[in-house]
């Protein structure tokens, strides 16, 4: 008579069977095969409080419509001189390296670093120093220079020349619109302002013209990313993104439906919402079932939330396929039993 050898796993069975009875030893069984998660604690706090610090729109008037800006001379722009009143007197000509220029009557002139203002004032001096004009009204334009743009970055890359200044749209529209991943709300780094101006397009065809706001040689717009959601856990389709669309909001049952919907497997009444601003984290629990039955409000999701559905081990565990094992080890220990 051939003789089995039971295995470790089943003697343990067996034993815990004899001494505490059947079902809580089948319970204390799948409690332990059970594979554990670690709890989820959030990203870390950062290491400096600037990070990550949310936008605030630009409010202050004198900001936004400065009124005319008298644009300063630099090396490599193109000028018109011209007299008011003589047709005769006109020059043409380009700021040299060392920011000077040969002007008629008068020889060379410094310019580079003037406003187009004061280099008027200096031409019409040196003109009637020169005896040529008595109170002259000298007229300076410029027609062409390497600085006379409005440079476009991020999301979108464009160099768009500009004399004076423009509108906003415009300069958007010129180069290339907006893609679908930008962010609406943009900055523009200007010189001579010391911080950025944050501008909010909105999606508001109506307000529209308050963030039409005019742009200057020199300025920078910098158009971001509007960011993604990051749907981790027990969700249907592979844990990943979800980018974001500034003209509608993104809200936590069209994210679930992006995502495949819910598994077997979550913990329903846990899911959590992950917010960072700066250093600071907030988490939101929901009941998922509830938000997508209609009992409670559906969450509006923000850029960079993390939405993090658990899992359940006991679930996991049973979904896996291990239920029947264990059931087969339950089997073998009570024929164990029963010959002992």
């Amino acid at each position: 008579m051939i003789r089995m050898l039971p295995s470790s796993g089943a003697t343990l069975l067996a034993r815990a069977i004899r001494r505490v009875g059947f079902l809580p030893a089948l319970i204390l069984l799948l409690m332990g095969s059970a594979v554990s998660f670690a709890q989820f604690s959030g990203p870390a706090t950062s290491s400096t409080s600037t990070y990550n610090q949310p936008l605030t729109v630009t409010t202050n008037p004198a900001i936004l419509y400065p009124g005319e800006r008298d644009v300063v001379l630099t090396v490599g722009d193109m000028i018109a001189v011209r007299v008011f009143s003589d047709g005769e007197y006109t020059a043409s000509v380009r700021i040299n390296n060392d920011g000077t220029v040969l002007l008629p009557l008068i020889g060379i002139v410094h310019l580079e670093g003037l406003s187009v203002t004061k280099a008027e004032q200096l031409i019409a001096e040196k003109l009637s120093a020169a005896g040529m004009y008595r109170d002259p009204q000298v007229i300076l334009q410029i027609t062409e220079g390497p600085n006379s743009v409005v440079t476009i970055v991020g999301e979108t890359h464009a160099v768009v020349p500009i004399i004076g200044s423009r509108r906003l749209f415009d300069v958007l529209s010129i180069g290339g619109g907006l893609p679908p991943t930008a962010s609406h709300v943009l900055t523009i780094d200007r010189p001579g302002v010391t911080d950025p101006i944050v501008v909010d397009l909105g999606t508001d065809p109506l307000h529209s013209s308050l963030a039409n706001i005019p742009v200057y040689p020199g300025d920078t717009i910098v158009v971001s990313r509007i960011g993604v959601v990051y749907m981790l856990g027990a969700f249907g389709g592979s844990s990943g993104t979800i980018p974001l669309n500034a003209y509608t909001p993104l809200t936590l049952t069209e994210a679930t439906a992006l995502s495949g919907g819910i598994k077997f497997t979550g913990n329903f009444s846990d899911l959590r919402i992950i917010r960072t601003a700066g250093d600071h984290r907030t988490v939101a629990v929901y009941n998922i079932k509830k938000v997508l039955n209609g009992k409670v409000p559906d969450p509006i999701l923000q850029p960079n939330d993390i939405v993090y559905l658990p899992r359940v081990p006991l679930k996991e565990f049973v979904s896996s396929g291990a239920l029947g094992t264990v059931l087969g080890l339950v089997s073998l220990a009570l024929t164990i039993s029963v010959l002992h």
